[in-house]
C-alpha cells in the first residue's frame, strides 16, 4: 500500500518545491547529523558524505540492497521510479535502490534511527562492492 506523501518536509513556491533541511535533520536526529543536498527534482540525504536517502516529490525514500529490501516488502512500500524516453516516445520506467519509508516511521524516531542505520550500511555495501571490482579495459587496439 502506497501512503501519501508526508506534507511537514516540504516548502512550495510556485514552480519550485524545496526541501525543509531543518525537518530532515530532526526527523534523522537519532541516527545521527545529517546533510541534505539538493539534487534534481529533489534531494539526497548524506552521513558522513555518503548518500543512504533520497527525497522527491514529497517522499523520502531510503538505499536498499539484497540484505534490506525484504523489511521494505513486507511494509508494502515501493522503490522510487522515473520514466524516461517521454519527449522521443520511447517511454520506460526505471527503479532505483531506494524504497519509500514507511509513513510509521515519521512518528517513531528510535525506529526510523534503526531502518537509516540499515540504510547507510547498504550505501556502505555498495560503495565497497564498486571499489572491488576490476575496471573494464577498453576494446580499442594499443596505440604505438
Amino acid at each position: 500500500m502506497l501512503h501519501p506523501p508526508h506534507p511537514r518536509y516540504v516548502s512550495e513556491t510556485p514552480g519550485y518545491v524545496s526541501v525543509d533541511h531543518e525537518f530532515i535533520r530532526d526527523l534523522f536526529a537519532l541516527f545521527g547529523p545529517v546533510t541534505v543536498r539538493r539534487m534534481f527534482s529533489g534531494a539526497g540525504i548524506f552521513a558522513d558524505g555518503l548518500m543512504f536517502s533520497l527525497v522527491v516529490r514529497d517522499v523520502i525514500y531510503l538505499k536498499v540492497d539484497n540484505a534490506t529490501r525484504a523489511d521494505f516488502e513486507r511494509e508494502g512500500c515501493a522503490p522510487f521510479t522515473y520514466t524516461r524516453g517521454k519527449s522521443s516516445g520511447r517511454r520506460s520506467e526505471h527503479a532505483l535502490p531506494y524504497w519509500r519509508i514507511p509513513e510509521r516511521l515519521y512518528d517513531d524516531p528510535d525506529e526510523l534511527a534503526e531502518w537509516a542505520r540499515r540504510a547507510f550500511a547498504a550505501a556502505e555495501r555498495k560503495k565497497f562492492a564498486a571499489r572491488g571490482r576490476p575496471r573494464k579495459r577498453s576494446k580499442a587496439p594499443a596505440r604505438r
